[in-house]
C-alpha cells in the first residue's frame, strides 16, 4: 500500500496516462453515444458556421432521437448497405475464427513436440503479426492477380498469378480470384485464406504458452496406458488448454467484427473488385464511409457494432464457462 502522504505521487506519475486515456479514449467514447442520438446533426453548422466558413450567428438546429439507428438498421441498400456489410461481417468471423483456432491449435501441438530449431520456427510463424496488414494485404493481391489481354476478342492469360500456377502443377485451370470476372465465393475464398493466416502467430503464440505449462506426467501416463495420439490429443490436450482456447476464440470474434484493414490491402478503399455489383464492405468500412457524410450514422453504427460484439462475447463467455476446464 502507497503511504497516504505519497499518494500525491503515484497521481502525478499516473497523470500522463490518465490524461491520454481521458482525451483518446474516454472522450471519444462520450461523444460517439452523443453523437449517435443528434439527428441531422452537423459539427461546422452545430458552431454557428456553414461548411464554407460563413458565419450564421446562431446554433444549427438538430433533434435528439433513434433517427440515426432507424436509418443504420434499416438500411437494405444491396450493395453497401448495413444488412449487407452485416452479412460480409458475419460469414468471415464464422468461417475464420473456427478455422484459424483449429490450424493453431495443430501447429501449437506440432511445434512443442519438435525440439530441433523450435524457436526459429516459433519466430517464422510469429513474423506475420509484427507485419503491417496493408502491406502483407498488397502481397496476397499480387499473389491472386491473374491479368489477361484482349486478343481476336477473346482473353488471353498474361499473368496467372503465383497461387494460379501452383494450382496448375495439381492440373487446375487458371481461376481469376480477385478480378473482373472473380466472383463473390472466389473474393470470400481470398480473404479466409488471409484472414486465417494472419490470425495464426497470436493464436500459436498463446496455444503454445499453454501447452508448456502443461504437466507432463499427464502424456506420461497416457503412453503407459497405451493411448493413441488422437485420443491424447482430444481428452487431454484439448481439456488442458480450454482456458487458452476460449480466450483465442473471443478475441478472434472481437477481431473479426473489426475486420477492415484485410481487406483493403486487397481490394483497396472500395473494398470490392472493380465494376462488380457486389461488395466485401464490412461494418468498420461502413462507418468510415459515413464519418464524413453524417457523424450520427457513423456513430449509431459504431454502437450497433459494439452491441453485436457485446452480444456474441456475453455468449461465448457462457459456453466456454461450460466447456472450460480450469
Amino acid at each position: 500500500m502507497v503511504d497516504n502522504k505519497q499518494q500525491w505521487k503515484a497521481w502525478l506519475y499516473l497523470a500522463p496516462a490518465i490524461i491520454l486515456l481521458l482525451v483518446f479514449t474516454v472522450w471519444p467514447i462520450f461523444n460517439t453515444v452523443k453523437l449517435a442520438f443528434l439527428e441531422d446533426y452537423d459539427m461546422l453548422k452545430e458552431l454557428g458556421w456553414k461548411t464554407e466558413g460563413k458565419y450564421l450567428g446562431e446554433p444549427y438546429p438538430f433533434s435528439f432521437g433513434l433517427g440515426n439507428f432507424v436509418k443504420v438498421l434499416t438500411d437494405d441498400h444491396p450493395i453497401t448497405g448495413f444488412l449487407q456489410v452485416l452479412k460480409n461481417t458475419m460469414l468471415l468471423c464464422f468461417l475464420t475464427v473456427p478455422l484459424s483456432t483449429f490450424i493453431a491449435l495443430v501447429i501449437a501441438v506440432s511445434l512443442n513436440s519438435i525440439k530441433f530449431l523450435n524457436r526459429t520456427l516459433q519466430t517464422i510463424y510469429f513474423l506475420p503479426y509484427v507485419t503491417n496488414s496493408i502491406a502483407i494485404g498488397m502481397v496476397f493481391a499480387a499473389m491472386f492477380s491473374m491479368t489477361t489481354i484482349k486478343n481476336n476478342g477473346q482473353d488471353i492469360i498474361k499473368t496467372a498469378g503465383v497461387i494460379n500456377n501452383i494450382l496448375s502443377v495439381f492440373g487446375v485451370s487458371p481461376i481469376d480470384w480477385i478480378g473482373e470476372k472473380s466472383t463473390y465465393i472466389t473474393n470470400m475464398a481470398v480473404m479466409v485464406i488471409y484472414i486465417v493466416w494472419n490470425a495464426l502467430p497470436f493464436k500459436i503464440l498463446i496455444l503454445l504458452g499453454g501447452l508448456q505449462s502443461v504437466n507432463k506426467q499427464y502424456y506420461d501416463a497416457a503412453k503407459v496406458d497405451g493411448t493413441s495420439k488422437v485420443r491424447t490429443f482430444t481428452r487431454i490436450t484439448v481439456p488442458l488448454l480450454s482456458p487458452m482456447i476460449a480466450y483465442v476464440v473471443i478475441t478472434g470474434f472481437i477481431g473479426g467484427f473489426k475486420e477492415y484493414t484485410s481487406i483493403v490491402g486487397i481490394f483497396g478503399d472500395s473494398m470490392a473488385p472493380v465494376h462488380m455489383n457486389y461488395s466485401l464492405k464490412t461494418i468498420v468500412g461502413y462507418i468510415y464511409d459515413y464519418i464524413p457524410k453524417t457523424q450520427g450514422r457513423a456513430s449509431a453504427a459504431a454502437l450497433v457494432l459494439f452491441a453485436i460484439i457485446f452480444v456474441v462475447t456475453l455468449i461465448n463467455l457462457k459456453v466456454s464457462s461450460k466447456k472450460t476446464q480450469y
